[in-house]
């Protein structure tokens, strides 16, 4: 045995750390794009995992499963958006108490099946591909949200980068008015980009749920939608860094994984508190760069839009 052979097992358990970081972050990065601060994602995440949970276990059915948790992280963020969009509440008291509703609704949804285990996600087996040494676990053995994820990625990053669409939704995020002066539907718009947001919250959920620990427990994303706020910030609101972040701190998660298992003379505790730390430290940072975050961030993030204006 080779001594290195730790190595792609740590890989491969970074890759499922930072899976649902990368769905919770592209989603958000849309969102943010279009002008609108949604805190609510670590509730859009437990909900999208305990709806795509209950959908794999009582129809067996993965594509069902996500399609639900991506429709539950949809709803969740359409309610968001009424709130916040017609109603005109404050969007950040509004994404709080979305979070709080969702930990609330989903322990109520899965009550009764808490424990409950499924078959995990099925890996991909590409014939002559995914038994290469080394990469071949890695590159051609994953699930299918694994790829997908980074398609959202390239995708997203394609929307917003070279399609008119994409130009006209940074156009609201940066400067609602104008946009709205010149025709541009900036409400719709703004919902349609939340809800994307809700719906890329709801599979990162559901990925927890169906690959990461396949069963459902209360509150399993355990501050992962927290994580995914962050790294917006920590990528200058670019999709290319945001999935930089999310390997990064699914690495820092393993690690704390890994030394634990070690026997590391650490309290555990403080090991647990890594990704967290990590988290603030790195806001902390950036946050000294004041004229970094105005460089990049949407100039109307956050602030509510008055059509009659």
């Amino acid at each position: 045995m080779s001594g290195f052979d730790w190595i792609v097992p740590v890989i491969l358990t970074i890759i499922t750390a930072a899976t649902p970081l990368v769905f919770a972050g592209i989603g958000e990065l849309v969102t943010e794009k279009s002008g609108v601060l949604n805190l609510g994602v670590e509730g859009m995440m437990l909900v999208g995992a305990v709806s795509g949970f209950i959908t794999a276990l009582v129809t067996g059915n993965y594509f069902l499963a996500v399609a639900a948790a991506a429709l539950a992280g949809a709803v969740m963020a359409f309610l968001f958006g009424v709130l916040t969009l017609s109603l005109m509440a404050n969007q950040v008291a509004t994404g709080l108490s979305l979070t709080l509703f969702g930990v609330g609704l989903s322990a109520l949804m899965g009550q009764e099946f808490v424990g409950e285990p499924v078959s995990a996600l099925g890996k991909l087996d590409i014939v002559g591909l995914s038994d290469l040494p080394f990469i071949g676990p890695i590159l051609f053995a994953q699930d299918a949200l694994v790829y997908l994820s980074f398609v959202m990625v390239a995708l997203v990053s394609w929307f917003l980068y070279k399609t008119k669409a994409g130009l006209i939704l940074r156009a609201v995020g940066d400067s609602h008015n104008a946009a709205h002066s010149i025709g541009y539907p900036v409400i719709a718009i703004r919902y349609l980009a939340v809800m994307f947001g809700g719906a890329m919250s709801g599979i990162g959920g559901a990925y927890l749920s169906l690959a990461y620990t396949p069963m459902w427990a209360e509150n399993m994303t355990a501050g992962r939608g927290w994580i995914a706020l962050a790294l917006i910030v920590f990528a200058t609101w670019k999709p290319g860094l945001v999935l930089v972040g999310a390997y990064m701190f699914g690495g820092i998660t393993i690690l704390q994984l890994h030394a634990q298992a070690a026997g590391l003379n650490v309290p555990s505790q403080i090991l647990s508190m890594l990704p967290y730390l990590a988290t603030v430290l790195v806001l902390v940072l950036i946050s000294k760069d004041e004229s970094r975050i105005r460089k990049h961030a949407p100039a109307c993030i956050g602030k509510i839009f008055h059509p009659a204006a």
